[in-house]
């Protein structure tokens, strides 16, 4: 059952719900969550509570829409093992619902010698992670993309693409779970057997489990439920082009990444609709949910500026920041770090389009969280860190986070 908002069973403007697993945030994780509650555990009552009117309004739908393959991340890290898993799943339950997807492999290009050790590094990275991965020469990145130049690169064939709004659609359809729209959480309070939760939109929800799948919100529910998050999201801004001659690119084309930093550096990409995006950079915004320069959200500054972490990390990475930041303000600079895997791109190809935020977790000391980061505490699971690659890895995130909920409820 699905609510726009707050209809019926309402006492004095309060509607009162009773349920097993309350899963705070309505993207693609918190969904998927409650959609592994229903299958794990039938006849368990979950309820998910979105701020927004309807599913994926966030990270989940104003992503870049691809299926991962797991290569970049460390063997044995919830991210390879979750991204590597949940590629294979994720096609599975596109091809299951008629929702429209694709495989079709990616290339992740060295364009300068210094490059080519990391490039080497991740063929190992991915045979570790059992991805298969096809080394290429000059000659053979052009049979793939003949508008690309490189000096190496690597076939990455389990790659592909989906529109995860979708996906998050279904997952709310096929969930079972009572989703409420349209009021963001303002109290909790846990007592030994029960959680309550009230929204401002006048919902009061009591359940004998809490999911905390809040996305650029989650460590302030945390500390709404009481508990010491550790960390503090610090969100950043991915800003995209349109490419206005999509012909130039075939698929997937990727530079090689700075391991440094859990961003993989602009990238051209070919939705599954046809259309090819560009991007994204990494900006810090100046809202949780600042999708542009111009909004400002003075708490959500503030809250950056008193953690210490931010200040750390500034510190630690300022140069590569203000790379970030001199490409976002300046279209030039933007298509100068294109041009290096496409040099037949022109600032005219480059057309605006939305933007998106990824909630970063950054610890006291200043660094960024680079794994999935889930904490369980009393009646309540926290799910701390989850940007990409969570939605390919969405189904077996779910399992994991309802596998706990679950040892939580029958305790």
């Amino acid at each position: 059952m699905q609510y726009a908002g707050v209809g019926g069973g309402s006492v004095g403007g309060v509607r009162g719900v009773d349920c097993d697993v309350l899963v705070i945030g309505g993207g693609i994780v918190g969904l998927s969550t409650a959609h592994a509650l229903s299958r794990l555990a039938p006849g368990t009552r979950v309820v998910v509570l979105e701020k927004e009117p309807g599913p994926a309004r966030h990270q989940t739908g104003r992503n870049s829409g691809v299926i991962h393959s797991g290569i970049y991340y460390r063997p044995g890290s919830l991210k390879a093992r979750f991204a590597v898993r949940g590629a294979a799943e994720m096609v599975k339950f596109c091809a299951e619902h008629g929702i429209a997807h694709e495989v079709t492999g990616k290339l992740i290009v060295a364009t300068e010698r210094a490059e080519l050790p990391r490039l080497h590094a991740l063929v190992q990275r991915g045979r570790e992670n059992g991805i298969p991965v096809r080394e290429l020469g000059p000659a053979q990145i052009a049979e793939y993309e003949p508008e690309v130049r490189g000096l190496a690169a690597i076939h990455v064939g389990s790659t592909g693409i989906v529109d995860y709004g979708a996906v998050a659609a279904q997952l709310a359809e096929s969930s079972g779970a009572e989703i409420v729209y349209g009021g963001a959480v303002d109290l909790i309070s846990r007592r030994a057997d029960r959680v309550a939760v009230r929204t401002t939109a006048g919902v009061v929800v009591r359940s004998r489990v809490l999911v905390n799948c809040a996305g650029l919100q989650c460590d302030r529910v945390a500390r709404l439920a009481g508990d010491d998050p550790g960390m503090r999201i610090i969100p950043f801004r991915g800003e995209y082009y349109d490419l206005a001659r999509p012909s130039l690119v075939r698929g997937l084309v990727y530079p090689v990444p700075d391991p440094a930093f859990p961003f993989l550096g602009v990238h051209l990409t070919r939705g599954i609709g046809g259309g090819v995006h560009v991007g994204p950079n990494a900006v810090p915004a100046l809202a949780r949910e600042g999708y542009g320069w111009g909004v400002v959200r003075p708490r959500d500054v503030a809250d950056g500026l008193a953690w210490p972490g931010s200040w750390r990390m500034a510190a630690r990475h300022w140069r590569y920041g203000a790379g970030e930041i001199r490409r976002s303000l300046s279209k030039p600079a933007f298509t100068e770090a294109v041009r290096r895997l496409l040099p037949a791109v022109t600032s005219a190809d480059l057309v605006p389009t939305a933007a998106g935020v990824r909630a970063q977790a950054v610890l006291r000391d200043g660094t960024l969280v680079d794994d999935f980061l889930i904490r369980d505490a009393p009646r309540t699971v926290h799910v701390l860190n989850a940007p990409s690659p969570a939605a390919t890895a969405s189904l077996p995130i779910g399992r994991e986070i309802a596998t706990r909920a679950l040892s939580i409820l029958r305790a």
